[in-house]
Parts: structure tokens; sequence; C-alpha cells
């Protein structure tokens, strides 16, 4: 690319952002966040305060946010190991999501309820 062809490009974008920068000027919701953040920079000063003392009144906890566990860790927590014992059979299923074939299975043919009740025991 020539040198010319860059200046063309870059004074076109130049053109195009000061069209949108004039949009924006004209904006009144824009207009209305200067006044507002004007009239709250004029209100901190009056009383001394930073942007960081009025977040600190705003929000005392500080936007705190659930700690999620790291790697190493572990991440996320094991779920729990259900036990069930089919009284028809004596065929046990030892699970730890709800979608393991034979509970489905069961759970086709006798219904999730009666599934449920065959819970023998929950282990960690």
């Amino acid at each position: 690319m020539s040198l010319l062809s860059q200046y063309v490009q870059k004074e076109q974008q130049l053109k195009q952002i000061q069209e949108e920068l004039e949009k924006l000027e004209n904006d009144e919701r824009l207009k209305a966040e200067l006044a507002f953040k004007d009239k709250l920079e004029a209100l901190m000063r009056e009383f001394d305060k930073s942007a960081a003392d009025v977040i600190g009144l705003l929000d005392p906890q500080g936007g705190a946010k659930p700690v999620a566990k790291s790697p190493a860790t572990g991440g996320r927590r094991k779920r729990k190991l259900k036990i069930y014992k089919n009284p028809n059979t004596g065929e046990v299923v030892e699970t730890r999501g709800g979608n393991q074939k034979t509970l489905k299975a069961w759970k086709d043919q006798y219904g999730q309820d009666t599934v449920e009740s065959w819970l023998v025991r929950v282990e960690e």
C-alpha cells in the first residue's frame, strides 16, 4: 500500500469519526449524562470526596462477588453419590448424576417418584 493511499484511507476514517462525534454531541442522552457528571463532580469537590468515597457510600460491599473456587482446590464440588436398589430385581445402581443408563430405564418403566423411593442412601 502506497503512502498516498494510506493517507487517503486515514483521512476517510477521520472524516467518519468526526461525523460520529457530531452525532454524539447532538444526542440529548449524552448531554444529560455530561450534565450529571459535571454536577456530580462539583458536589464531590464541595464535600471533598473522591470517586472511591462515593462508590464506597453507594456500594458498601464494593461490588463483592462470590469468590469462585480456584482450579487448584478442585473447582466444582463433587456431587453426592446416590445408591438405588430395585426391590423387584435386587439390582443396585450407584450414581453421581441423573443421567445413568439403568436409572433412566427404571424411571421410564416405573416412574420418577417410584424410583426415587428406592433411594437407599446418599454419600459424600
